[in-house]
Parts: C-alpha cells; sequence; structure tokens
C-alpha cells in the first residue's frame, strides 16, 4: 500500500510540474491566409465554413480553446495541428505549385464530401464546425470550380 501512495505521489507530483510546459503555440499572422482567400475567392458561406472548420488546424492560425493549458491535452492538441498542416497548409498556399494547388483542392472537397473533415475529434468541441449537407455541398461546389480553373491554368501552359 505505501508503494502505492508514493507511486501515485510521484505521478501527481510530475503532473503538476508538467502544467508549466508545453509545446508552441500555432498563432501566427491571420495575413498569412490572404494569399489562399484572395486566390480562391470562396463565397461569404464557405469563407465562414473555411474558418469555423478548418484553418485552426490547417494553417499557421490556431484559436485556442481554455483546455490547452492542461498538459498533456496540449501535446495533443499541438499533434493534431501539426498533422493538419502537414497535409494542407492555407498559410503556405503561395508556395505550392499550380498542380499542387489543384490536388490539394480535389482532396480538401473530397474529404469534406466523405465526411472525413473536420475530424469528429474537432466537432466534439467545436460544435459549430459540423457541417450541414447544405454547407458540405457548398465546400464542394466552389471546391471543384477552384480546381477546374487551376486546371485550365496547366492546360494553358
Amino acid at each position: 500500500m505505501k508503494i502505492l501512495k508514493k507511486t501515485l505521489l510521484f505521478i501527481l507530483i510530475l503532473l503538476l510540474i508538467s502544467q508549466f510546459f508545453g509545446p508552441d503555440k500555432n498563432e501566427g499572422s491571420i495575413t498569412s491566409i490572404d494569399a489562399f482567400i484572395a486566390e480562391t475567392n470562396p463565397p461569404t458561406e464557405v469563407r465562414k465554413i473555411l474558418t469555423e472548420s478548418c484553418f485552426d488546424c490547417h494553417s499557421n492560425v490556431t484559436k485556442y480553446p481554455w483546455y490547452n493549458n492542461i498538459t498533456p491535452i496540449n501535446y495533443w492538441l499541438d499533434s493534431h495541428v501539426k498533422d493538419g498542416k502537414k497535409h494542407l497548409n492555407f498559410s503556405k498556399w503561395n508556395e505550392y505549385s499550380l498542380k499542387r494547388k489543384e490536388h490539394k483542392m480535389d482532396e480538401l472537397y473530397e474529404e469534406v464530401e466523405k465526411g472525413e473533415m473536420p475530424l469528429n475529434s474537432y466537432t466534439w468541441t467545436h460544435s459549430e464546425a459540423n457541417l450541414t449537407q447544405e454547407q458540405i455541398d457548398a465546400i464542394v461546389t466552389w471546391g471543384k470550380k477552384v480546381q477546374a480553373d487551376y486546371k485550365q491554368q496547366m492546360n494553358a501552359k
């Protein structure tokens, strides 16, 4: 019993100390998304959807919830953001080639259409990111149009 108490006390102390450490936050400038917005020109409704459902994990600008201050949750959130940015980073849109932009638009609307984005783990705590069929259709329509524009540009070269 004494070993159990000492072990639990050690774990508690370790958890308390760990609260003073955490990963770097993904708090870049909102202007980093401007190139993507200007180039793809999403309608107001789609821009709102992107802001509420995509940018937190797929850009250099994350609005963190209060529970991000709790270790180890902050490390879990950080890994989600890093993984999201690895697949698609709207803040680096102007660095992507035309072919990559076309491919990323294809992936974007397909993931939304299949219901794989936004992630369930995100929508649990961000109910505004739960997409209705109407919102999904708006993303798909816009995404297909932007993708077609990129294809046309590639064919013109």
